[in-house]
């Protein structure tokens, strides 16, 4: 068998286990249900020496945190009368299970009727972990809690919001018609699954269903039901005043600028003066204090300011990477657009201003 960590990676996100040994390959599935519904199934192959196939249910609780205490080893897994027997070099262990027939049955999409994406394990990450900090938490607005897929003059998009704040990606081009609501969950269990070897990534989507396909993983989730916002118009197309300056600078001042801004839930005023080509950004608390710091900057536009909710742009901030970004806005009440300050921008992040 190999080894138990390996064994271990998905395991514990499930409710239920189907273990089977067939053809060299040990393959086990599990899957995340809503009632009756199978939400979310994953299903791994490990190459393995099969003596005699067979295959059983198991809880998925237990068997993942009693994989995660065995040591890195081989371990050996028999079946019999309903039990899985786990034999290690030290220790051996029986869990009781179920037939193979009580686990449910397994979603699959039809690959000739699907709409499929090859995407870079890098690209599929950052594109991910760039909007899905913008999807809501809010139960009553299912839509939002999933990140939008979708195709848009011959490019697939990515976008997430909370009602607050935006998030849109650009990932890949593309000529197929796709438009998709994934839940966050699966797509963070496809962050959790992905190797550090892993190099692409095969997404599929039907009308109801997603599938990601990394390498001998398979992930497939149902996608969310519901008409995603049309966002884009929320996306200025111009601003009235702009800023480029160094992003860790920026980080650092708004998280020392966040510490006097507990007290108004993080609010802070970004104030540009253009003809002094500096930004001031300024907190004040009644019982803490206040705090104001000065930030060299290229502007252009109108002097302006704008109060933001600190923790939305330390977010935004932290989803990019370059070490440059520019700050757009229009006065106090539209939407600020945040973008890395390259050629090629494939990332916004719009973030609406508290009321001042």
């Amino acid at each position: 068998m190999e080894d138990a960590a390996e064994f271990d990676r998905q395991v514990h996100h499930g409710t239920r286990i189907l273990s089977s040994l067939n053809d060299s390959v040990f393959h086990f599935a599990f899957t995340q249900s809503c009632h009756v519904r199978v939400e979310v199934a994953a299903s791994h192959r490990i190459g393995a020496k099969i003596v005699k196939p067979g295959s059983i249910t198991i809880p998925a609780k237990l068997l993942s945190e009693f994989i995660q205490n065995l040591p890195k080893e081989q371990i050996t897994l028999t079946v019999s009368n309903n039990k899985l027997h786990i034999n290690a070099k030290n220790s051996s262990s029986t869990i009781n299970g179920l037939t193979d027939d009580e686990f449910p049955e397994l979603p699959t999409i039809n690959n000739k009727n699907a709409v499929s994406y090859s995407l870079l394990s890098d690209d599929f990450k950052n594109s991910v972990a760039q909007t899905i900090i913008a999807a809501s938490n809010d139960s009553t607005r299912p839509i939002l809690t999933g990140v939008f897929w979708h195709s848009f003059e011959k490019g697939l998009y990515l976008a997430a919001t909370d009602g607050y704040r935006l998030a849109e990606r650009k990932i890949t081009t593309t000529a197929s018609d796709v438009a998709a609501v994934i839940p966050t969950s699966t797509l963070q269990e496809v962050l959790r699954t992905l190797r550090d070897d892993t190099i692409e990534i095969e997404v599929l989507f039907d009308d109801t269903q997603v599938t990601f396909r990394l390498g001998e993983v398979e992930i497939t989730s149902r996608l969310i039901d519901g008409n995603f916002p049309d966002y884009r118009q929320l996306i200025p197309a111009k601003s009235e005043s702009s800023l480029t300056l160094s992003r860790v600078e920026l980080i650092r001042t708004i998280k020392i600028a966040s510490l006097f801004a507990r007290e108004s839930g993080g609010g802070i005023t970004l104030a540009l003066d253009t003809d002094k080509k500096v930004t001031i950004i300024h907190s004040i608390a009644s019982e803490v204090g206040e705090n104001s710091s000065e930030i060299t900057v290229e502007a252009t536009g109108e002097s302006s300011k704008v109060s933001l909710n600190s923790r939305y742009l330390i977010d935004a901030l932290g989803a990019v990477s370059a070490e440059q970004i520019t700050f757009s806005f229009s006065g106090k009440l539209a939407p600020c657009v945040l973008t890395e300050s390259t050629k090629d921008q494939n990332y916004k992040h719009i973030i609406m201003p508290l009321k001042s």
